[in-house]
């Protein structure tokens, strides 16, 4: 899925002293072709997050415009965003957001459900999960996993879809280093195979399984390879 950025922004009002709007992220021109992963550099509070989610049709910007394959996420409406969304997008967050009344595996098929027929993707299912290296936990509850555990749930759900497209936000921040590259070589696998990845990180390593990095700087974003 071909990814197009507009000069998109993102602006917060406050009433702190003389200054009363800043820019978490600044304008943006930015581009993503079919199949290419991208790694996103910076500190904490750089506007990393603030721009994957605008991109993953989570944040509003304050201007510009997201498309992906010529579909202006914004024109959509609220319906038509979160099905576009569903179907095509794959969002890793970086806090966790799994259902506790669900079981690991549930959860993995849950977005997937949502709009399709009640069709068995259970097997589909269980392959991410051996994938990620958590599929002996598949009918426990989120409640019962470790934080890394519930990333690489996290990771599986986000492709369930086959999404043409996965925004990762912090994907292996929990992960010791044996994860971290099993789940860089998923990503870099998949990229392979034609779905477009968006990974912003603090970890250098990431670099390396990369065709394109950036670095996000006070809400700036520059191409570095």
């Amino acid at each position: 899925m071909n990814l197009i950025a507009e000069a998109i922004s993102k602006q917060y009002n406050r009433n702190i002293g003389a200054v009363n709007s800043f820019f978490a992220v600044k304008e943006v021109d930015f581009e993503l072709a079919k199949g290419k992963l991208a790694v996103i550099l910076g500190r904490s509070g750089s506007g990393k997050s603030t721009f994957l989610n605008m991109l993953a049709g989570l944040l509003q910007p304050s201007s510009g415009n997201v498309l992906y394959d010529g579909t202006d996420l914004y024109s959509l409406s609220d319906k038509e965003l979160s099905r576009f969304r569903n179907q095509n997008i794959g969002v890793i967050p970086q806090v966790h957001s799994l259902l506790n009344n669900l079981s690991v595996i549930e959860n993995v098929k849950f977005p997937y459900l949502l709009y399709e027929a009640q069709d068995d993707v259970e097997e589909y299912a269980l392959q991410l999960l051996e994938a990620v290296g958590i599929s002996e936990l598949k009918d426990v509850s989120p409640s019962e996993l470790s934080g890394g555990e519930m990333r690489r749930a996290a990771i599986a759900r986000a492709m369930i879809h086959k999404p043409g497209i996965i925004l990762a936000d912090e994907p292996t921040a929990d992960l010791d280093d044996e994860n971290t590259n099993k789940i860089y070589d998923i990503f870099r696998k998949t990229a392979n195979q034609g779905t477009s990845i968006i990974m912003v990180t603090h970890e250098t390593e990431a670099v390396d399984y990369a065709d394109v990095v950036y670095r996000m700087n006070a809400g700036e974003l520059s191409k570095i390879k």
